[in-house]
């Protein structure tokens, strides 16, 4: 039965990409993607996670009293499953169809750190490869019409002292006989899907110490998660994976940890990210699409993104495609951001590598001031992880990527481009009416063509580029 649904929701779908409409000014069609996206709607019928058994306090766990409010709410035909304003201690919590878990503002919602409790394994992937792995904290799985919403606070309670400790860096809290992905768990994964393993053989446990998501949503459509603050998870914060018609509005993300990324859309169409603020210990927002051997197997495209009127602090790039992106990704526009601190690496950031394959294309970035950032504005990168023990058969292609109107005050380069060393796979790039300062390096371009610079001022100078 798991299989059939599993099957029946990849055929809806799949069926629904592909469905972009061409034919626009480019930037029309942002708002076609925005206009596009179906809107969650519940009704006004309010179950009180305290009516359930919930207890505030923040020392008894309320895990059951949560999930069984969550239940009765859908069972009923849907909802607002209400987190009062108090705080609140739980284990996994499951999301079902039609409800609305909203955090009334004072509410805080913080997440036990027991690994046992979020045993058993569930299905998911792990940095791109599919596999049974501890339970996010928060799941959802072929559910549709869901939300997140509130002024409140989810706290993963990760840290030095819990979860981040299992990336094995002494930075982060690791030390001996402490668990550890790098004690042979993340290569044996990536191996699995190297050596094409059923997925129902790749189940993995607290012991290997593959770190979970904060919010993993699974093949879920009409999803909005609006207003909370999330902070301190395992790993990633936001995971959707193939689902379709997501908005992620007036969300601040605090998470500093080891792969901390904010927000991940992977094999995702229909998505708006808009007017939250982002400061994580990895990519603020990183687009993926599965990796290797398994992004070629499902082969579904990330597709038609939309970010805007976002704030970018820390990380290793503002809006990254990659390294994931096996199944390809096209039409991403980002609008209207502010970007800023000595600790963002980049500002649009494209990481792939010939274990990949897959083609990026239709990437468009406009009005975008950045105070500052480490290394590069642009930063096209087709020798990602050089050293990756994988199959290298499989160039992957970057192409239509156009920049305008962005400012810099400082950074190392202007546009990093590194292609590949015997094939011209990067094509099509255009940096316009932008101006950077204080770059220590103008610009190194190379396996690329057709990269134009037009009236880019760089350290007050105008750079003309066409090759």
């Amino acid at each position: 039965m798991h299989m059939k649904k599993t099957l029946l929701l990849l055929l809806i779908f799949v069926t629904g990409v592909g469905n972009y409409l061409m034919g626009q000014s480019d930037w029309d069609k942002a708002n076609q993607i925005v206009n596009s996206i179906r809107k969650t709607s519940f009704p006004q019928k309010f179950y009180n996670i305290v009516d359930f058994g919930a207890r505030e306090g923040g020392h008894v766990l309320s895990t059951e009293a949560i999930n069984k409010a969550i239940v009765t709410c859908n069972q009923n035909g849907g909802g607002i499953v209400l987190v009062p304003r108090g705080e609140f201690l739980t284990g996994p919590v499951v999301l079902k169809s039609n409800v609305n878990l909203h955090l009334e503002d004072g509410a805080v919602l913080k997440f036990a750190t027991d690994p046992k409790l979020y045993m058993p394994s569930v299905l998911t992937r792990w940095e791109g490869v599919d596999c049974y792995n501890t339970s996010p904290l928060i799941y959802a799985y072929g559910e549709s019409n869901i939300a997140i919403t509130g002024s409140g606070i989810i706290d993963g309670q990760a840290s030095n002292d819990t979860w981040w400790s299992w990336n094995g860096n002494p930075r982060f809290g690791w030390k001996e006989g402490i668990p550890s992905q790098k004690n042979g768990s993340r290569n044996r994964l990536l191996e699995s899907a190297e050596n094409l393993k059923p997925i129902a053989e790749r189940i993995f446990t607290i012991e290997d110490a593959l770190r979970p998501q904060m919010v993993n949503l699974y093949f879920c459509n009409t999803i909005l998660i609006e207003g909370v603050t999330l902070k301190n998870s395992p790993f990633w914060m936001i995971h959707p994976l193939l689902c379709k018609d997501m908005i992620v509005r007036d969300v601040t993300i605090h998470n500093l940890g080891p792969n901390g990324d904010g927000c991940d859309p992977e094999s995702c169409s229909n998505v708006l990210i808009e007017k939250c603020y982002f400061d994580t210990g990895d990519d603020c927002i990183a687009i993926k699409s599965g990796r290797n051997a398994d992004g070629r197997k499902w082969n579904v495209p990330s597709e038609n993104i939309v970010v805007r009127d976002c704030y970018m602090k820390n990380g290793h790039g503002g809006v990254v495609i990659g390294s994931e992106i096996s199944g390809g990704f096209r039409n991403l526009f980002v609008e209207n951001c502010k970007m800023d601190s000595p600790e963002l690496d980049r500002v649009i950031r494209i990481k792939t590598n010939t274990c990949r394959g897959g083609v990026v294309e239709n990437v468009y970035a406009r009005n975008i001031t950045v105070g500052q950032c480490k290394e590069a504005v642009l930063k096209i990168n087709l020798e990602y992880e050089p050293n990756e023990d994988c199959d290298r058969n499989f160039p992957p292609t970057v192409k239509n990527v156009y920049l305008q109107n962005i400012t810099s005050g400082k950074s190392k380069y202007g546009v990093l481009i590194i292609g590949l060393k015997d094939a011209v796979n990067v094509e099509h790039v255009s940096v316009k009416d932008c101006n950077f300062s204080n770059v220590e390096k103008e610009y190194s371009v190379s396996g690329a063509e057709d990269v134009n610079f037009s009236n880019l001022k760089i350290n007050g100078k105008e750079v003309n580029l066409k090759e």
